[in-house]
């Protein structure tokens, strides 16, 4: 396990140019299995989650873009969806969950349609973007960090997620573990 640490804390100073802040520890993920399970394994041998640094620099910084790649991983590659966010942020200019929420769903259709497609079910996807947004407005103020932020519990962040729309107790359990790992709170304790 300690190699495991090191790796990780090796692999997020790497990817952050040296920096110390905003290293990682090592955290299991019994029962935890897929896409995201691939993406820390790389992060382990390559420094990157998503293969790309500039997308994992993206993520760690905007976490309306942390919340719509854990919307978007599903049923195309964990890393496609997670950079999902950015195709979305070049088009529009900004992940405002409130602007988004007041968006025309036809008019994010024709965004999420274009080429790259920001995911692969548009119609879904697009539909399901909007209701998060407008979950993130009315609940917590229009930032997703607010869901997390605080001394919240795990388990309680878990409740909050799995209410989302287009979320469920799969995508609620792997939430502690993509907001460790793209350093939105350290969960190695809980």
């Amino acid at each position: 396990m300690e190699k495991k640490v090191d790796r990780v804390e090796a692999a997020t100073k790497r990817q952050q140019g040296g920096q110390k802040r905003g290293t990682v520890s090592y955290l299991e993920m019994p029962g935890l299995e897929g896409g995201f399970v691939r993406m820390v394994n790389r992060l382990l041998e390559e420094g990157t989650l998503t293969g790309d640094t500039e997308a994992d620099d993206f993520l760690r910084k905007s976490g309306e873009a942390v919340l719509l790649g854990l919307l978007y991983d599903q049923r195309i590659r964990a890393e496609y969806a997670f950079t999902g966010p950015i195709r979305l942020h070049q088009r529009l200019g900004h992940l405002d969950m409130g602007k988004i929420s007041r968006m025309d769903l036809d008019r994010l259709r024709a965004v999420f349609a274009e080429t790259p497609a920001v995911h692969r079910f548009t119609n879904r996807m697009s539909e399901y973007t909007i209701a998060l947004a407008r979950a993130v407005v009315d609940d917590y103020d229009g930032r997703a960090e607010n869901i997390w932020n605080g001394n919240i519990p795990a388990r309680e962040v878990e409740k909050r997620v799995a209410l989302l729309p287009g979320f469920g107790k799969g995508k609620a359990i792997k939430s502690k573990y993509v907001l460790h790992y793209f350093g939105y709170r350290d969960f190695s304790s809980s």
